[in-house]
């Protein structure tokens, strides 16, 4: 190591750091062959002491009724579970069933219809809701919410307002530092796949660690202060893994890529702390959460403490800051049964609704807890990002009690070399974008 790097290590900023996984680890969890409908009661019964504590200030005068309790033409306000009927979402069934054909041609990135409705239900039953106020490209079964109506003729609840529990309370930013320190996210290496440019990673890690570039380079690379590489790091070719029994040339092929992006998490790990997330492509278990993936896949990578294997989704707080993340899938659901102008929109309204993946279990894989819900958004992050997305993008959302969000969408690296920086002294945020391809 030359002396300028020796210097540049030494001079790196420090910073505090709290994981807060603790509820989206399932080490404590009994699976007793329990249902999912369990997740749903804890969900409908924590949303509903939430709602009915802000309905008392929206419609203080309207009665607040249950499913069983409506009367024809009388004003009310529900509060229960939304269920979307969807015409053309994939059934399990339809696999074995003899008019596969009948079934309609779909986009396979979306299955809304024209025909999708609402229904709103809680313990003591289930009504269809009406009018134009609630649209159904916009909302996903699993979410709870407050509706202000009244019961039509046709036995329908026709919807006059909507209350979505808002964004939740948020811990006050900390005092804004002198100095800038920056959080680098990064998601979607591959390692091993033909999409992965060994390169154009190498390049990365360099800039990171301090490795690259001038004094005035090295002296912006000491100045970042943690790394969260947010799921899909490892590219194992799709051939390989087909539930058949592997032949010894096969077992070292699926090695490699690991064995790869050891050697290259080695190199962060040896002077930056690094956050590691499991994503959908990953050794991990494929349901949500996903747990951290296993130390000894990283033996090199382990042996520093500045390694950490996370759960996805991921939580944690650097300098007070809180941030939290997915590496995709929450998002990436709710953009095949509902509608929105981008990726942002989409987590906005997770934020909104308090809930990080309201499409689980209904089309999202979960565990089924029996007690709580661990999606439940409970405090509002400053940075809340998701990883694994076709692009890059980023914008500010400002809560009613003063809540200030940044949202990121994290890139696939391996198709964009991009990564994104954010500064904890303001929370701006810009796109690090390395090349390899030389212009003729």
């Amino acid at each position: 190591m030359g002396m300028d790097s020796e210097k540049n290590s030494l001079c790196r900023l420090q910073c505090s750091y709290a994981s807060l996984d603790e509820a989206f680890e399932i080490g404590k969890e009994t699976y007793r062959g329990q249902q999912y409908s369990q997740i749903y009661f804890a969900r409908l019964h924590l949303m509903r002491t939430l709602l009915y504590s802000l309905v008392s200030q929206w419609k203080p005068q309207t009665p607040v009724c249950t499913v069983l309790g409506l009367e024809q033409g009388k004003e009310c306000v529900i509060v229960g579970t939304l269920y979307k009927h969807m015409k053309l979402k994939p059934c399990i069934l339809d696999e074995y069933s003899k008019e596969r054909s009948a079934v309609p041609l779909v986009r396979p990135h979306n299955f809304m219809h024209d025909d999708d409705y609402l229904v709103l239900e809680d313990e003591s039953g289930r009504v269809k809701l009406g009018g134009d106020i609630i649209s159904p490209s916009v909302f996903v079964t699993g979410i709870v919410v407050a509706l202000h109506g009244k019961e039509t003729g046709a036995g329908d609840f026709s919807v006059l307002e909507v209350l979505e529990a808002g964004l939740p309370p948020q811990i006050e930013f900390p005092l804004k530092s002198r100095e800038d320190k920056y959080i680098v996210l990064v998601s979607g290496l591959n390692v091993g796949s033909s999409d992965s440019n060994p390169l154009q990673l190498q390049l990365f890690i360099d800039h990171i660690t301090g490795h690259l570039g001038d004094e005035k380079e090295q002296s912006i690379a000491s100045q970042i202060v943690h790394v969260v590489i947010a799921g899909n790091s490892i590219g194992i070719p799709r051939g390989l893994v087909n539930g058949q029994n592997l032949a010894s040339k096969d077992l070292s092929r699926i090695a490699e890529p690991i064995k790869e992006l050891d050697i290259l998490l080695n190199q962060i790990a040896a002077g930056l702390p690094l956050d590691i997330m499991p994503g959908p492509n990953d050794p991990a278990n494929f349901s949500l959460p996903q747990q951290p993936l296993h130390r000894c896949l990283f033996p090199g990578s382990a042996a520093y403490n500045t390694f950490r294997s996370c759960t996805n989704p991921h939580s944690f707080e650097i300098d007070n800051i809180r941030f939290l993340g997915t590496s995709g899938q929450n998002v990436d659901d709710l953009e095949k049964y509902s509608d929105a102008k981008d990726k942002l929109e989409f987590m906005e309204r997770t934020l909104r609704w308090r809930h990080l993946a309201p499409t689980a279990p209904n089309t999202l894989g979960c565990y089924p807890y029996t007690d709580s819900d661990p999606f439940f958004i409970e405090s509002c992050p400053h940075v809340y990002f998701v990883g694994n997305q076709d692009k890059y993008e980023s914008r500010v959302i400002k809560g009613s009690e003063g809540q200030f969000v940044r949202l990121i969408s994290v890139p696939k690296f391996s198709e964009s070399g991009v990564a994104v920086v954010v500064n904890l002294r303001d929370l701006e945020c810009h796109a690090l974008s390395f090349g390899t391809q030389f212009s003729s």
